[in-house]
């Protein structure tokens, strides 16, 4: 018995041709969404990456500003110690150069002249005294050039007074003191160098 196809042929055809589309568009769809979730997670893994390596970035730099402040705080407190063993050296050095001074004063005072004050500010020391006369001063001033311990002495001023009805010349002066030698560091020894004496 013999079969009789009643559909039409064009109708079959198209009906395939758009399931094929279908299938097609379904198909896209699906590896579209693919390549976007596989492009947002690779996206997402980066960033999750970059903001890690921010992060390690930000605690080294915190940990590293912390340890610039430690260290300016040390940097201060060496620099105060230093002040304080300055200001300590100082006045060590000043209460043995005053001693030294009156010393030195007393043996460049020439006889006939008469001390009344003596004041240091610095490198400046400030005489004040009396002189039987003005040879004594101008000694006085010869002998105080010619010190170790100080140079360019300078009459401030030379007034006549009266003690005891006797005529004295009452003279004040100023003189610089020399700046202190500091010692010359030993000569280093040379590899390969004789000691006097021994055997070569």
């Amino acid at each position: 018995m013999m079969r009789i196809n009643l559909l039409p042929y064009r109708q079959i055809r198209r009906a395939e041709r758009q399931r094929e589309f279908n299938m097609m568009v379904v198909a896209t769809v699906i590896a579209a969404a693919a390549i976007v979730f596989l492009g947002h997670t690779i996206i997402g893994a980066r960033t999750n990456a970059q903001e890690e390596r921010n992060q390690r970035l930000q605690t080294a730099i915190t940990k590293l500003d912390k340890e610039i402040a430690e260290i300016r705080e040390l940097k201060s407190r060496i620099s105060e110690m230093l002040e304080k063993k300055q200001v300590v050296e100082d006045l060590q050095s000043n209460r043995s150069q005053s001693v030294i001074l009156l010393d030195e004063v007393s043996r460049q005072l020439p006889q006939g002249t008469f001390l009344k004050s003596i004041k240091q500010k610095g490198n400046f020391v400030e005489i004040e005294g009396v002189a039987d006369s003005n040879a004594r001063i101008a000694a006085l001033l010869r002998n105080l050039g010619e010190s170790k311990l100080m140079h360019s002495p300078n009459i401030v001023q030379i007034q006549a007074v009266m003690i005891g009805n006797i005529k004295y010349n009452d003279f004040k002066m100023n003189v610089r003191l020399r700046a202190p030698k500091k010692p010359e560091p030993e000569a280093p020894i040379k590899a390969g160098s004789r000691v006097k004496g021994g055997k070569s």
